[in-house]
């Protein structure tokens, strides 16, 4: 069966469908951006900042749903900085909670394939007593970063598909 593409980054993808949520939501002053470099990845940069309750800078995408088999995996093609980042999926857009997998970057392009049933459930950091994603449906995703310091990101992104 052929991988679907949630989202490959190029020279005339819609940038503008990616939405940055920053922990401005919350009183907090991080600042984070997407956009494409030279190269036509996405790159999800920014600076991080714990002042004001703050700590964490995202990007998310929306989109009609798709139904998984819990078979499947999501297969992110990613360039990152070193950092911890988080990958999060969403059932419906207008779920409060998210499905989470963390994922160190070493500096290098990555292929990094998640098996839909490792996505944990999460709610501002806590864990939910719920069960892991099922794959039932998708509408959302997004990147986060929110490691409890201040610092500077950079995650190039190139494809993000479901195999």
């Amino acid at each position: 069966m052929q991988p679907i593409t949630l989202f490959k980054f190029h020279e005339n993808c819609e940038i503008s469908l990616w939405k940055v949520v920053n922990d401005s939501v919350m009183g907090g002053i991080s600042e984070s951006k997407i956009n494409l470099n030279i190269k036509h990845h996405g790159s999800f940069e920014g600076m991080v900042s714990l002042e004001n309750n703050g700590g964490f800078c995202s990007v998310k995408y929306a989109f009609e749903p798709i139904i998984l088999d819990k078979n499947k995996m999501i297969c992110l093609y990613i360039k990152g900085d070193g950092k911890i980042y988080q990958f999060r999926l969403k059932n419906s857009k207008s779920d409060s909670h998210s499905y989470i997998y963390s994922f160190e970057t070493n500096g290098d392009w990555q292929n990094i394939e998640i098996p839909i049933t490792e996505f944990q459930p999460y709610f501002r950091g806590r864990k939910l007593d719920l069960p892991n994603y099922d794959g039932s449906n998708l509408e959302e995703i997004a990147f986060l970063i929110g490691n409890k310091k201040r610092e500077h990101f950079e995650l190039l992104i190139d494809q993000i598909l479901i195999k």
